[in-house]
Formats: C-alpha cells, sequence, structure tokens
C-alpha cells in the first residue's frame, strides 16, 4: 500500500493523507515516506526545484516574486501504539498514527506542490516546501537543524507556516524550554543508624516542596496570553539492590516552558532560584522562545487577510528555528493538538481541505 503515496490523485486530500498515514515514518525511520515525497514531487510537479538532505526534501518555486514562503511539515511520527499504524477511515474521519500529527498536513504540501507546478503564475509569492525528518526526537536529529547548517539557503524566505495539528487556529509564536537537572549530595550509613549519615534523598524534600507550591505565570506578548509551566519530571537517589543504605546522592530534572516574553538566559536564572538549596544544576536543554508576530506585514496578511483566529502556541515548535534567524513564523495545521500522539489519534476531511483553502488562498493558487 506504501505506493500508493505515487498514485491517489492529490485532489483527495483524505485519501493521500491515508495513503501517507500506512508509511510507517517513525523519528530515524523516514527514508522510505522521503523517497516517496520526492518521486511525487519529481513525476507531478518537476518545475520545481527539488533538492534531497538526508531525508529531508526541500521544494522551492523561483518565480521571481518579492516575498518568499516557507511552509514545513515533519516527516516524522511518534511510535505506534497499539496498531494504530494502520489507517482507518470511518466516512471522512481518518483514524490512524500521524493522521493529525502531522500527515494530513504533509498531504496539503505535495497538494500545493502541484498546484505551483500546473499553474504557477497566480502565485502571491514564491514558496518553499520542507519535507523533514526527526522533529519528535531530540534536537540533535531535527532536519530543519541539518538543512539550515549545511545549506541554509534552501530554508531562506520571508515568513514559515509550520503545519503542526491547530484544528483551524493560527498558533502563534511559541514557549521556549529549559530542562534542568539538580543534584543533592550526602553521606552514606547503614539505615539501621541513619545519624550517622546525611540522606541525600530528605535533602531535596525542601526543594520539592517549594517547587509542589510554585504557582506559574500567565505571561501577556502582543496581546496573548501564555500560560507557563514548571514541572519536575524526574527523580533518581537511592543505592540500586542495597536496600538498608542511606543514599549519598539524589538528584531532580525539572522542565520549564517560558514565554517568549524571556531568553533562556533570564529562564535559567529563574529555575536556577527556584532550585536554591541544590549542590548542582546542570542544564540539559535550553531552546529560545518564539514571539507572535502579530505586527510583522506578512503575518497580519495571513491572519487578518484571512480573518483567522489566533492562540498562543503553549509548547515548544519549529517556529522558534525560524524566529531565531530572524524569520516571522506561525503554526498552522489540520487536526486536532489534544489527540496528537495519542492512540486515537484522528483527523477529518473538513479540517485537511480547510488548511489547505487557507494556505492556497494565501499563496495564490486556490
Amino acid at each position: 500500500m506504501t505506493q500508493a503515496v505515487l498514485e491517489v490523485d492529490a485532489a483527495d486530500l483524505l485519501g493521500l493523507t491515508t495513503a501517507l498515514v500506512a508509511v510507517r515514518s517513525e523519528s530515524h525511520h523516514e527514508a522510505e515516506l522521503a523517497d516517496l515525497v520526492e518521486a511525487r514531487l519529481r513525476s507531478r510537479a518537476p518545475s520545481l526545484a527539488i533538492d534531497r538532505v538526508g531525508a529531508n526534501v526541500i521544494a522551492r518555486t523561483d518565480a521571481g516574486r518579492d516575498r518568499r514562503v516557507v511552509l514545513g511539515g515533519h516527516l516524522d511520527t511518534v511510535p505506534a501504539n497499539a496498531g494504530n499504524e494502520v489507517p482507518r477511515l470511518d466516512g471522512d474521519v481518518l483514524h490512524g498514527l500521524g493522521a493529525a500529527d502531522m500527515k494530513g498536513g504533509l498531504a496539503v504540501l505535495l497538494r500545493l506542490a502541484e498546484i505551483l507546478h500546473d499553474d504557477p503564475a497566480t502565485a502571491h509569492h514564491d514558496v518553499t516546501l520542507a519535507f523533514y525528518e526527526c522533529e519528535e526526537v531530540r534536537d540533535e536529529f531535527n532536519g530543519l537543524r541539518t538543512v539550515f547548517e549545511s545549506q541554509p539557503e534552501l530554508l531562506a524566505g520571508d515568513f514559515a507556516v509550520l503545519l503542526e495539528p491547530t484544528d483551524g487556529w493560527v498558533e502563534a509564536g511559541c514557549q521556549g524550554v529549559l530542562v534542568a537537572r539538580a543534584g543533592f549530595d550526602g553521606e552514606r550509613a547503614h539505615a539501621a543508624r541513619p545519624w550517622m549519615g546525611r540522606n541525600a534523598i530528605h535533602r531535596a524534600s525542601d526543594v520539592l516542596a517549594r517547587l509542589a507550591a510554585h504557582e506559574t505565570d500567565v505571561v501577556d506578548v502582543d496581546g496573548l496570553a501564555f500560560r507557563e509551566s514548571f514541572q519536575v519530571v524526574g527523580i533518581e537517589g537511592g543505592i540500586a539492590g542495597k536496600h538498608n543504605v542511606v543514599p549519598d546522592r539524589a538528584t531532580i530534572t525539572v522542565n520549564r516552558r517560558f514565554a517568549p516574553k524571556y531568553t533562556p538566559e533570564e529562564a535559567e536564572a529563574q529555575v536556577r532560584a527556584l532550585l536554591e538549596g541544590a549542590d548542582d544544576i546542570e542544564i540539559l536543554q535550553a531552546q529560545s522562545a518564539a514571539p507572535p508576530n502579530l505586527t510583522d506585514p506578512l503575518v497580519d496578511e495571513f491572519v487578518r487577510g484571512l480573518s483567522l483566529p489566533v492562540r498562543p502556541k503553549l509548547g515548544w515548535t519549529d517556529v522558534a528555528r525560524f524566529a531565531s534567524r530572524g524569520v516571522p513564523a506561525l503554526n498552522f495545521g489540520p487536526g486536532d493538538p489534544e489527540i496528537a500522539h495519542t492512540q486515537g489519534e484522528f483527523v477529518t476531511r473538513a479540517s485537511i481541505e480547510n488548511c489547505y483553502s487557507v494556505l492556497g488562498r494565501f499563496v495564490g493558487v486556490a
């Protein structure tokens, strides 16, 4: 069934999404889907410049327009869950792994590529379509990062839209992420004589109580309310296999999601203040937030020009990667973000067709 990606008429967006879901592409295993996407683009949109970088496929128009819009979608999915890797159609609803996140978006991109090939003269902007690998795993593997580092000219643009599932909303900007590990030292002793040592796990209790009582802020940025979060996401301590030893080391790992008002350095200072009392603190991950940029002319043309509802993006997406390079970006794609990564993930025909209609009108081909 995987070859169906090459055969389904792109006008049947739900059918094309079904064919894409049938091609397994869990993170680090996107090559087959990248091959099929590349083959389809070369056969059905040959006037576009098509480049392959690893398992990333970049297709671009070159009509000499004043501005270039980058539309991006990741090829990978999270791991399969209880058989959901097999697509199942129920009327106009498609159930299956990656249906919402984000193979419906990939179908929209393929349809746009073919329309841009068939009727390029009507397009308002030049368009870059980026199909990339490893969005769902650690940043070091991210396909956009790879292309930006090796061939940044392929992703150059004036505005970017990531087709993450947003259920018809524009999700502007995104939160930043900071992950830290705090360590607490103690001194080993026999559990029957704990006064001879110092329990590292107990030493962490004051900090844990402070974190549990901490109330995160709702921060206004460009009129959007970014609700922050701060959670303990891991704890380790104790001597493996030794239940009679007072532990001399314990660690807690925390995850902070911060509003675009703050830099990673400011977020780190806030985290360090909350972890006061730890013996050492290690920053494991720090990714910048992305501002909404609602006053940017192209963002305004997209949002207000198409009368789209707007809300803040709670979570991190690759819009931050573009924002860090001075390119305003936002999230807009088919599917409900609340059910992404769940066993019951699904997408509707109406959601996919609405996304195509909006993006097509924006670039001038629908």
